[in-house]
């Protein structure tokens, strides 16, 4: 009497499965990886949330745990743009233009109230959100906010960068952004 082998069922692999012993994935998703833990932030602080960022940074809550390790003061080496305090409409041509010489991909967090939309100081002189000359990706909240706050938002900008396709920023979408905004 012959005995019967059981033949293993088969079935079609999952995506990103090629070959025995091998997982792949897109190369989207490994250069966001990459970049989400490797983000050179660019401090432009003007006041009260200038503080708060400064005790973000130290050793109780220490952004650099988050990848952060290298803050820049040279926006051709940073690809994070944290604007944090009031933004006087004279200044807003400097803030423009720190933008302006970030390389591509750059991201911009606006920390605080004053920052997102002016603040308490609802007068001539200061610019009611710095979205009126740079796009924004994350908004933090609060006068000032705290360095919980400002480490969540930096939480935020990681999962931007790490689901960012390396394309999207070739996109006719995002180049219509910076156009609307006056960058080229």
């Amino acid at each position: 009497m012959e005995t019967q082998t059981a033949q293993p069922k088969i079935v079609a692999a999952p995506p990103g499965v090629e070959g025995p012993g091998y997982f792949a994935t897109s190369f989207d998703r490994a250069i966001g990886m990459a970049k989400q833990y490797s983000i050179w932030p660019l401090p432009f602080a003007t006041s009260c949330c200038g503080i708060e960022f400064m005790a973000t940074m130290a050793s109780n809550y220490d952004l650099a745990r988050f990848g952060a390790e290298r803050l820049s003061f040279s926006p051709r080496q940073a690809d994070l743009l944290m604007v944090m305090g009031t933004i006087a409409k004279k200044m807003g041509p400097v803030l423009k233009q720190v933008y302006e010489q970030m390389a591509e991909p750059r991201w911009v967090i606006a920390v605080g109230a004053c920052a997102s939309s002016g603040g308490i100081f609802d007068t001539y002189s200061v610019l009611q959100g710095i979205d009126q000359i740079i796009p924004v990706d994350v908004y933090v909240p609060g006068c000032p906010p705290r360095p919980e706050q400002i480490i969540d938002g930096f939480m935020r900008i990681q999962d931007l960068v790490h689901n960012e396709s390396i394309r999207r920023r070739n996109s006719p979408e995002y180049k219509a952004l910076l156009e609307s905004y006056g960058i080229k």
